[in-house]
């Protein structure tokens, strides 16, 4: 039977085909006996399993191709990224590289002289107009300094003069011996009034110079300069004390010693019957100082600006004759000048202190 059914069917048996009924091979009742019986189809199991295993291999490669494919293109997207912002640096950087140019010059300018320029190369663009025009404002401004200058020296000469003059005359007037007394008072009191103006006049130009760009840098040990300037100083029956360390700086020999005799007369000048004075100069963490104190008056907080004015005197020193009420103004001009700040203290129990900070010979 089996082997009739397999010569008709074309299909081999591998083993013994168990498990299938001997009826399902047999032809159905009614059959002709030479009808051919319906073929059925066998699916292997292991088909089946393989089938899954392939499409699952599928989807796992497409999975990876995936990722790889995300991964590479994040990491294609973080280098381009960072090419592209080191090349917008390097074109940014040479696109501001003239306007570090001008911000440098502009700062040296403005911390030195007027003589420098940035004289800008390059093609004929917005910043080289620029620089060009800032030039050209810094030509202006030379030009009216140097103006300045050269009429604060005219001034000087010009205005001196008549007044030394006008000194000479009175004191031989007065040299006669058939003077009466009232024309002794009369020019007594023109010599006094003459030697204000002298004051005044010294006090402006040197105030007018304070206020300029300096020119000379020297050094300068400002416990030698007070000692000078004590010894030239009447002390008025006050008290002296005297702390002098050595102090170097750079600057106008002539201006710091001007800081200081301005400081030192203001203590003597505005002081109290039996007071005292003292003048210390010492080296500083961040500079060297020169501190003048004394017995003076008490200041109102809200009046200690009104000090540095030109001729801004408190109340109490309105009817003062020999000032001029440009001292302090002069001292805080310099010491500005010279990269030094000056600051004022006051108390009940210390009485007034004025300090002048000024750079070290190696800040500079």
């Amino acid at each position: 039977m089996r082997a009739s059914l397999t010569g008709r069917t074309g299909v081999a048996f591998k083993g013994d085909a168990k498990g299938i009924p001997d009826t399902a091979l047999e032809p159905s009742h009614g059959a002709s006996p030479g009808a051919t019986p319906p073929t059925r189809n066998v699916v292997d199991p292991p088909t089946q399993v393989n089938d899954e295993l392939v499409r699952k291999f599928v989807v796992d490669q497409q999975n990876h191709t995936m990722n790889s494919i995300l991964i590479w293109g994040a990491l294609a997207l973080v280098i381009v990224a960072l090419i592209g912002m080191l090349f917008g640096w390097l074109m940014a950087e040479r696109a501001l590289r003239p306007l570090a140019r001008i911000t440098e010059t502009a700062q040296r300018v403005a911390g030195r002289s007027l003589h420098e320029r940035i004289a800008l190369d390059g093609p004929t663009d917005e910043i080289k107009e620029l620089a060009d025009t800032f030039d050209s404002m810094l030509e202006r401004l030379d030009r009216a300094f140097d103006s300045q200058r050269m009429f604060v020296g005219n001034a000087s000469h010009e205005l001196r003069t008549p007044l030394a003059i006008n000194r000479t005359l009175i004191e031989v007037a007065l040299g006669r011996t058939d003077v009466p007394p009232e024309v002794r008072v009369l020019g007594d009191a023109l010599l006094a009034v003459n030697g204000r103006q002298e004051r005044l006049l010294d006090g402006l130009l040197t105030l007018a110079q304070s206020e300029q760009e300096l020119t000379v840098w020297e050094r300068v040990d400002l416990s030698e300069v007070a000692e000078h300037v004590l010894d030239q100083t009447p002390m008025n029956n006050l008290e002296l004390h005297r702390q002098l360390r050595s102090a170097a700086t750079l600057g106008d020999p002539v201006l710091l010693e001007r800081i200081v005799q301005n400081l030192v007369q203001n203590a003597v000048a505005y002081n109290v019957m039996n007071g005292w004075v003292e003048v210390r100069t010492e080296y500083r963490p961040h500079g060297v100082d020169v501190t003048v104190s004394n017995t003076g008056p008490v200041v109102p907080p809200y009046d200690v600006p009104a000090l540095f004015e030109p001729f801004r005197r408190l109340r109490d020193r309105v009817g003062s004759a020999k000032g001029t009420g440009l001292g302090l103004s002069i001292v805080y001009g310099i010491a500005k000048e010279a990269g030094g700040t000056v600051s004022f203290f006051t108390s009940m129990n210390e009485g007034t202190t004025f300090e002048v900070l000024l750079p070290l010979v190696t800040s500079r």
